[in-house]
């Protein structure tokens, strides 16, 4: 699996901003299984239904929304959360199962099981004569 996401400080540095917030590249650590790969990925703030998982010719694209909350009998003191988005996309290889990929939200962390493709058993190739 290759990170093809840009500095981990934004999405896009030195690019032209299309957006009217931040964009965050959320830290990302991958493990490795028998059977899987890993991938949890930091996204505070953002909530399960704001989180989007999309694959397209091997290039999984994480996108997550975080929106300001408002925590009911509290006056904001200090704010260091901004509202913005998440963005982090890698490059899969061919040795993952991209059918059997698994996705769950909890605590702010996605957690993502790509699981390992099967290997094809060795086997012989009858040739044909003519």
């Amino acid at each position: 699996m290759v990170d093809t996401s840009t500095s981990a400080g934004g999405a896009g540095r030195g690019a032209e901003a299309t957006r009217n917030r931040p964009v965050y590249t959320p830290a990302a650590d991958i493990h490795e299984t028998e059977d899987a790969l890993v991938l949890l990925v930091e996204m505070p703030g953002v909530r399960p239904d704001q989180v989007e998982v999309g694959l397209d010719k091997r290039v999984l694209t994480i996108t997550g929304h975080a929106a300001a909350r408002r925590h009911e009998g509290y006056s904001l003191a200090v704010c260091e959360y901004r509202p913005g988005d998440f963005e982090r996309v890698f490059t899969l290889s061919d040795m993952i199962d991209e059918g059997g990929i698994e996705a769950l939200m909890k605590d702010g962390v996605l957690r993502l099981t790509l699981p390992k493709a099967k290997a094809e058993p060795a086997r012989t190739i009858k040739v044909k004569v003519g």
